[in-house]
């Protein structure tokens, strides 16, 4: 229990601005290998940032006016607080992605243009469509009924930090591996550690499934699913594996797909 506790904040510390500093970092400690069995905790990660980001917009579609802008001004505000929880961990990766793979069809050359930090026109509209349509799906949903895109907000951080975790152990990490920062983190998965990450998930979905039973969360777990499949074929295809930007944008992806199966599937 003690070495599941240091694995899970060392993924926070990692993955989110949430400060882990003095003490308690001291007691979870640091090494390449505790940094590797922490990639079973990105659901987990997913767990606090997705709730965090659902009392966000709970709170306004509880306080702002009933008047038809208020989902828009609660979905914009939990994105943006959804951001500065994350430090743009995700945007930044599939930026860096879309520019990479936009900017070049030649494989060592995409790789080149991944580590530039500065982004380009591929990126920008890569990131700017992926934030408009989450904003707008997550109004589509508040419009039709607040508490569902609350509980929907909260599944969708959990899903999609938990579908990169099928990336990491089928594909290899081909990024600059003495630069890479997430190379100790992406290297691999091992059995143990997928079954913890779904252990994750399956729990986030009972309590999802237990507050909205009559929602259509199997079509929204398709469109995430969906989404990895077509991350997975595209690093695969252009890149012959997978680098942490691939893994940025597939939890991009696979978030906005998942609010799209939803919505899809509404009366």
């Amino acid at each position: 229990m003690t070495q599941f506790a240091r694995h899970f904040l060392l993924a926070l510390q990692f993955f989110t601005r949430i400060p882990v500093t003095g003490r308690l970092a001291d007691w979870v400690g640091f090494s390449p290998a505790m940094l590797r069995a922490s990639a079973a905790h990105f659901p987990g990660v997913g767990w606090i940032v997705g709730a965090l980001t659902a009392a966000v917009l709970w709170g306004l579609l509880l306080v702002l006016p009933a008047v038809p802008a208020a989902p828009w001004v609660a979905a914009v505000a939990s994105t943006v607080f959804g951001v500065l929880l994350t430090g743009a961990f995700h945007e930044d990766g599939l930026a860096d992605l879309a520019d990479g793979l936009g900017g070049s069809m030649d494989r060592t050359r995409a790789l080149e243009i991944m580590k530039d930090s500065r982004i380009g026109s591929y990126g920008a509209i890569a990131l700017v469509l992926a934030v408009l349509a989450k904003v707008a799906l997550l109004a589509l949903l508040a419009q039709v009924d607040a508490w569902l895109a609350v509980v929907a907000l909260f599944a969708a951080h959990v899903t999609s930090r938990t579908v990169p975790l099928f990336v990491i152990r089928t594909l290899a990490h081909v990024g600059d591996t003495p630069q890479s920062k997430s190379k100790p983190l992406a290297e691999s998965i091992g059995n143990a550690g997928l079954a913890a990450g779904l252990l994750w998930w399956a729990l986030a979905m009972a309590l999802v499934v237990w507050l909205l039973p009559a929602a259509p969360w199997a079509q929204a777990v398709l469109g995430a699913l969906i989404g990895l499949g077509w991350m997975w074929r595209l690093l695969q295809r252009r890149l012959q594996g997978f680098t942490g930007d691939g893994l940025g944008a597939t939890q991009q992806v696979s978030e906005v797909l998942f609010y799209l199966g939803l919505c899809l599937s509404l009366p």
